[in-house]
């Protein structure tokens, strides 16, 4: 009898603990089978640049659920009262994506740097911060560095040495925002000997700006009219090279003039153009079209056609003669091929370098 009591009180203990077990809700997880966290952020640094006093700022910080289980954000505290924050309340499934919004009141002048912990569950804290400056008057950054290389932004990636007279030494100044919270060393990669660069100052706390100082070497150059290139910004110790990180740098180099006198100036040589401009716009459903340019020399000395150089590959040319004595001409045939025209190519043109004093550069713009 005893023995049979017992069974049943097992039967019973077992029936009672399936039926609690069953009724159990199982807390949302954290990070999904591997242990990787679900809820990527496209960024968790915003660096909000110059503020104006006592003008709020909202900033938004995108997310995705990137894992396998659906999830839950339990809790967003800012670092302290001066930002206020709003998150979704709702269930986050996978793939899903969301936002979590945060408003800085900028009511203190200077430096700033505020952190907001996102729990999910009871995992471990994911920490978004904002970082800036409270100024009586701000700069917009994207208008004053419109250059977004990631972890720094720039004021520009072209840099043009126009008119660069033979001898010259111009310089130019690249402007560069650490858009992080650590410190970086900018630095320049793949500099062509004739261009040199320094750094002001060489490392950048975060959130400052910083200078990089470009010379240009005009006496290494090699040969008139236009020299091009590329050179990287390197942002952390192994960067590699890619569009990306690319300053397009060009360079004009002219012959040197100032020594020139007024009575040189009356006799040296004098181009002339029949046209500084074609248009070939009516002829682009021919296989390829063909003007002529006259270039002709109203001066008394020979006119020198030092550099002949044309930008887009559809365009050809050839000159008739590079000399040209005083009174006489030569003719210039321009010829465009249309099928080797791209979308979105900048406007073809010729370059021209001369002897001439007055006229050293000669741009006749091509319209296709």
């Amino acid at each position: 009898m005893f023995v049979k009591r017992l069974f049943s009180y097992i039967i019973c203990s077992l029936t009672v603990a399936s039926s609690l077990h069953a009724s159990v809700t199982m807390p949302l997880p954290l990070t999904d089978a591997e242990g990787t966290k679900p809820l990527t952020f496209k960024t968790e640094v915003l660096n909000l640049g110059e503020l104006t006093y006592q003008q709020p700022r909202t900033v938004v910080f995108d997310f995705t659920n990137n894992g396998s289980e659906t999830v839950q954000i339990t809790s967003v505290k800012p670092s302290c009262g001066c930002t206020s924050v709003e998150w979704p309340q709702s269930l986050v499934t996978p793939g899903q994506g969301g936002k979590i919004t945060a408003t800085y009141d900028a009511r203190m002048l200077g430096y700033f740097q505020k952190e907001i912990e996102v729990r999910v569950g009871a995992g471990e804290p994911i920490y978004l911060t904002m970082q800036g400056r409270v100024v009586a008057q701000a700069t917009d950054v994207e208008s004053d560095f419109p250059i977004d290389m990631g972890s720094m932004r720039l004021s520009t990636n072209k840099i043009a040495f126009d008119n660069v007279n033979q001898g010259d030494r111009p310089e130019a100044n690249i402007y560069v925002l650490n858009n992080t919270r650590t410190v970086l060393k900018p630095e320049l990669m793949h500099l062509p000997t004739y261009l040199t660069a320094s750094y002001h100052p060489e490392t950048l706390a975060g959130g400052r700006v910083g200078r990089i100082n470009l010379k240009l070497h005009s006496d290494r150059l090699k040969g008139y009219g236009l020299h091009e290139t590329s050179i990287y910004l390197s942002r952390s110790l192994g960067d590699k090279v890619n569009s990306e990180n690319e300053i397009k740098i060009s360079a004009v180099l002219l012959p040197n003039f100032s020594q020139v006198t007024e009575a040189d100036l009356k006799t040296a040589p004098l181009i002339i153009l029949s046209a500084d401009s074609l248009d070939f716009s009516a002829m682009t459903n021919k296989k390829t079209a063909t003007q002529t340019i006259i270039i002709g020399n109203a001066g008394l000395m020979p006119l020198t056609i030092n550099s002949l150089q044309i930008e887009g590959l559809a365009l050809s040319v050839s000159l008739s003669n590079r000399t040209i004595k005083p009174e006489k001409s030569a003719r210039l045939k321009v010829k465009l091929t249309p099928s080797l025209l791209q979308e979105g190519d900048p406007q073809p043109q010729i370059l021209l370098i001369t002897n001439d004093p007055t006229h050293p550069k000669v741009v006749i713009n091509v319209k296709k």
